[in-house]
């Protein structure tokens, strides 16, 4: 897990799901790929399988957990344990509405002391890594000294390493939209928060958009986490294998993982899944190419339509120049 963690996806509502990363994992099989948040309260009296079914071709893959109610979140991780994921993720970074008001998300970074108690039951309740996502801050508590001191509290907690959005969440006044953007990045103060822990893994994320940037991160953290960026440019995991890994294998051609998704597509609407469930995640694929936009519309509309079968993927790759399907992409 800790070679997995040197290059991730990260955890994206309403974006990173099954699909998404059956998709991501054409690309790239070394990343480690994360779901979108799952609460413990939906884990503990939800529908597990709905929330926490993965393709075995995922892994590695992790899950990440929103709670604050210790008791709740280590049943949570035994139901996750149940399901074999390589990694349990705690958030204490996304600053939406909902999340605050469930008190879990970056508010709890107010509270490192119930986050530590948190942690340490998830701990004990299994064997499997258990890691932390943050900010690097909240609101008015956002000086270094204050990230140190959540830091310092979560980690006795049996913690394996921590993800640190770069970025200071503002819980009022701003959207989770606006959080992703408008407060500045901060770089520099993740890379003294590591230069601090020493041998403790430290995984940035946060505004990161090309390979080259992530091996700049890379000199200064122990992994790298991308985020939008990678949903609508999906092209840029092809080269993580070799660059972040040092794995030599030949990466697959566009007409690859057009034949892969086509089948996965079949298999997965004959479960009941609707075509475009799985196309929504494809539409970057062919950024740049000619015939890209009419391969998007055809995803993006005739994948809606009743009754769209695998034949509509086969349709959209068909506006694509054979040459160009037919080049490694990595």
């Amino acid at each position: 897990m800790t070679d997995a963690r040197k290059f991730s996806i990260a955890p994206m509502m309403d974006w990173t799901d099954r699909h998404c990363r059956y998709l991501h994992r054409q690309l790239s099989s070394r990343a480690l790929l994360f779901t979108e948040m799952v609460t413990s309260a939906a884990l503990v009296h939800g529908d597990t399988e709905r929330l926490l079914g993965y393709d075995e071709s995922e892994h590695p893959v992790a899950v990440q957990l929103g709670g604050s109610d210790p008791f709740e979140l280590a049943e949570a991780v035994r139901i996750c344990d149940r399901y074999g994921y390589d990694e349990i993720n705690l958030n204490v970074g996304c600053p939406s509405d909902r999340v605050q008001s469930g008190k879990f998300g970056a508010c709890l970074m107010a509270e490192p002391d119930l986050v530590a108690q948190c942690l340490t039951v998830m701990s004990d309740a299994t064997d499997t890594p258990i890691t932390v996502k943050c900010r690097i801050g909240i609101d008015d508590q956002d000086s270094e000294e204050d990230l140190n001191r959540f830091v310092d509290a979560v980690r006795p907690s049996g913690i394996d390493a921590l993800y640190v959005h770069a970025r200071k969440a503002w819980l009022k006044g701003l959207s989770p939209k606006e959080n992703r953007d408008i407060p500045p990045l901060d770089y520099d103060r993740v890379y003294r928060l590591k230069q601090r822990l020493g041998d403790f893994p430290v995984i940035i994320n946060g505004g990161i958009k090309s390979v080259e940037e992530c091996i700049e991160h890379l000199r200064h953290t122990d992994g790298v986490m991308l985020g939008r960026v990678a949903y609508h440019d999906p092209m840029i995991l092809a080269d993580a294998d070799l660059r972040f890994f040092e794995d030599d294998r030949v990466g697959p051609k566009l007409e690859d993982i057009e034949a892969a998704m086509t089948n996965y597509a079949e298999v997965e609407l004959g479960k009941g899944a609707r075509l475009n469930q799985i196309t929504r995640h494809m539409l970057g694929l062919t950024n740049g190419l000619p015939g890209a936009r009419r391969f998007r519309q055809i995803l993006s509309v005739e994948a809606c339509k009743p009754g769209a079968g695998p034949e509509v993927i086969a349709a959209a790759f068909a506006q694509i120049d054979r040459a160009a399907l037919d080049v490694r992409v990595a």
